[in-house]
């Protein structure tokens, strides 16, 4: 036939073309990475410093730990009120009497750790009596980051009533001055060291260090007040420069520790690291306080203040949906630092967090973070499991989402997710009406353009490993022009793990979709286009298979794959092979189409392919499928990349792959094409996602 001889000839040459590409991109880039393992510590307040290729996290009550990955951590040294030993110092409570004494307690809060220019390593410890302001805050230096470290006093103390403060000639006044705990070390883009510090009391106040000694400079008392005052519910600073924006970027949580004490990260913004800080709504931040004539811990004065991030939340899980609990979330997050990877510029923040239905269990997390296009940080939806971002295309934002509106008020139990429809054409629906309510829009890469109820939102799309569902998805995270944060998850596609396609055909004595997500398939004769015959069914490799004898075979639903990400995969058990006999076949046209043969043509010596009309794409195997024999085929397409899979393995992977299915009303079948032999033999387990599966899926599903 004149067309078939056409694309033999086009497609041997485009073989050899492909083959060296092939050997030039010998694997793909944008392939999701596996379902991840984490391995969790328990850090509260955690602060990061690097050392070699380990990221090292210190906290409260002198615990630590270390990773290379952030997914995996290792615990170092834990809870005082556990172990009374540490091995971050030769005997704590001898070294670090002093402070304990004056705080009077027996452990430490907030511990800070930060390598000095001379190579060695400070930590700022710090202990506070806890039901007063009464704390100090010291130094201790070690010559490599797990110790052990040697004491170098006290430089700040503070609750020292009735008494001189730091500040010469000013009596202690803790609605004024600060509670001298939770430090945290800087160096500003001039390489000049810092420290902020504070909490609750007179707020949150920073001192300029001596990078030679670790040690403030003197003559400043107290330092500089930045936030908060009058025992504001403030606490936790950490402050970030980003080159990007030319911005220090101060984080604080606000409100209090527990699981019902409504902690929550906050961040305000300055040109300067030792401020005025101000949020998006331009208030100077030095002036957010509560009111002294309400009672202690006025909330109702600061909520309105700050940048929130994120605070207590839960994606609720639904009735039917995986998982057990209430949902997945956050309760009371907070006193995070943050981590900018070397290599990938990746930034991150880590927190500790209280979960949904678990008390006070707390362990530390680590969320992904971008700055949206107004300079703003903005956070994962979903913790770091080892994502990158990717450009977004519509298929990973059509479908149900979650929605968490973190609002502005501290609060004491956590926020539940709203459910949205996001529609082919960029409208937002509530629920599962049809009434717009807001609209989405991609506006580069993977950038984040939604507006929901005459607000918009600026942030990115990013894949997500969402735990309810173990298995990846996608996600969002925004912010308003005034600094509201609105985050989601797309349940829809983390419905479509392994286990649930868009479509499955197990031809048990019927055409009927298993999967519930697409129509009954029909018959054809031996082309596409004409009338077919009643199906017959034999042994398949599970169950019954459909018996197709070479005249016949079976139309799936129309519109089945749209887009450029999806995976195919099958069964089959030929009786014969004849050159470009479709197993599977996709057509957007005559001249636009995706074929997955078992006999492929001479520049595929005869062995499994897929192949591509229009725009000519050979992505050939070194396998031929044995007669009389079940075997298993799949193929993968994700934004350009293509990947063939024979009984589990990959036989080819390549880039470059064609675009076939930008509309919805492509027409697919099995056995048949327009032109070519058909398929004789059975055909078992057809599934059809609209998303690209791993390698590690395919080997799964050829599992017999």
């Amino acid at each position: 036939m004149m067309k078939a001889t056409r694309r033999a000839a086009l497609a041997a040459c485009a073989a050899g073309i492909l083959a060296l590409t092939t050997l030039i991109h010998p694997a793909s880039a944008v392939e999701k990475p596996p379902a991840p393992g984490f391995r969790d510590v328990t850090v509260h307040d955690p602060s990061v410093v690097t050392s070699g290729s380990h990221i090292w996290v210190f906290g409260s009550h002198g615990a630590s730990a270390h990773t290379q990955d952030l997914l995996n951590w290792t615990q170092h040294t834990v809870d005082l009120s556990q172990n009374s030993n540490n091995t971050l110092f030769t005997n704590l409570r001898t070294e670090l009497k002093e402070a304990l004494d004056w705080a009077e307690t027996d452990t430490l809060w907030a511990s800070d750790v930060i390598q000095l220019p001379n190579g060695k390593f400070a930590m700022y410890y710090n202990a506070c009596k806890g039901d007063s302001p009464r704390s100090a805050l010291g130094l201790a230096i070690a010559d490599t980051v797990d110790g052990p470290y040697k004491d170098q006093g006290i430089l700040l103390k503070s609750g020292m009533w009735d008494e001189e403060s730091e500040n010469p000639g000013e009596i202690y006044d803790a609605l004024i001055h600060p509670n001298a705990v939770d430090p945290d070390a800087f160096y500003d883009e001039d390489g000049t060291l810092w420290m902020v510090y504070g909490s609750y009391s007179g707020g949150i106040f920073i001192v300029k260090m001596d990078s030679a000694t670790g040690k403030p400079v003197s003559g400043q008392g107290y330092g500089t007040h930045l936030m908060g005052g009058n025992h504001s519910r403030i606490e936790a600073p950490a402050i970030q420069y980003n080159k990007d924006t030319g911005y220090y970027y101060l984080y604080t949580s606000f409100g209090g520790l527990d699981a019902t004490g409504g902690y929550n990260m906050r961040v305000a913004r300055s040109k300067n690291p030792n401020g005025p800080y101000v949020d998006a709504k331009g208030t100077v931040m030095s002036t957010v306080k509560s009111n002294p004539s309400r009672p202690l811990f006025d909330d109702a004065s600061i909520a309105p203040h700050g940048v929130k991030l994120m605070g207590s939340h839960v994606f609720t899980r639904e009735s039917g949906s995986p998982g057990s609990g209430s949902g997945v979330g956050y309760v009371s997050p907070g006193h995070n630092s943050w981590y900018q990877d070397p290599k990938t510029g990746k930034m991150f923040l880590i927190f500790h967090s209280r979960f949904p239905d678990t008390g006070e269990m707390h362990q530390m997390r680590v969320q992904q973070m971008w700055f949206n296009k107004d300079g703003w940080p903005v956070l994962s939806p979903m913790r770091y499991a080892g994502e990158t971002t990717e450009r977004t295309v519509s298929e990973h934002v059509v479908g149900t989402w979650q929605l968490i509106n973190h609002g502005t008020d501290i609060n004491t139990t956590a926020t539940k997710s709203s459910t949205y429809t996001f529609r082919s054409g960029g409208t937002i629906t509530s629920g599962t009406g049809t009434t717009s309510v807001g609209s989405w829009r991609i506006t580069s890469r993977n950038t984040a353009d939604i507006t929901l109820a005459g607000t918009t939102y600026n942030g990115v799309y990013t894949p997500v490993f969402d735990p309810q569902y173990n298995s990846w998805s996608y996600g969002f995270t925004a912010l308003s022009s005034t600094g509201t944060a609105l985050m989601g998850r797309n349940i829809s596609l983390a419905a479509r793990s392994a286990s649930t396609p868009d479509g499955a055909w197990s031809f048990e004595g019927n055409l009927n979709d298993a999967s519930g997500q697409s129509a009954t398939a029909t018959t054809t004769g031996n082309r596409l286009g004409t009338a077919g015959t009643a199906p017959t069914y034999t042994t398949g490799i599970h169950g019954r298979a459909i018996q197709l004898n070479g005249s016949n075979g079976v139309v799936l639903p129309q519109g089945l794959i749209h887009g450029n990400r999806y995976t195919v995969s099958m069964w089959i058990k030929p009786e014969q092979l004849t050159e470009h006999t479709p197993a599977f076949f996709g057509a957007a046209s005559t001249e636009q189409w995706v074929s997955l043969v078992p006999r492929g043509n001479a520049a595929a010596q005869g062995n499994a392919m897929v192949w591509s009309g229009t725009q000519w794409y050979d992505a050939p195997t070194t396998t031929s499928p044995p007669l009389n024999q079940w075997t298993h085929l799949a193929y993968v397409v994700n934004n350009g990349t293509a990947q063939v899979f024979v009984n589990g393995s990959r036989a080819y992977n390549g880039t470059g792959f064609p675009n076939v299915f930008t509309s919805t009303n492509a027409t697919f079948a099995l056995g048949v094409n327009y032109w070519d032999t058909p398929f004789s033999g059975a055909i078992d387990e057809v599934k059809v996602w609209r998303t690209a599966l791993t390698a590690s899926d395919i080997s799964a599903l050829a599992a017999r």
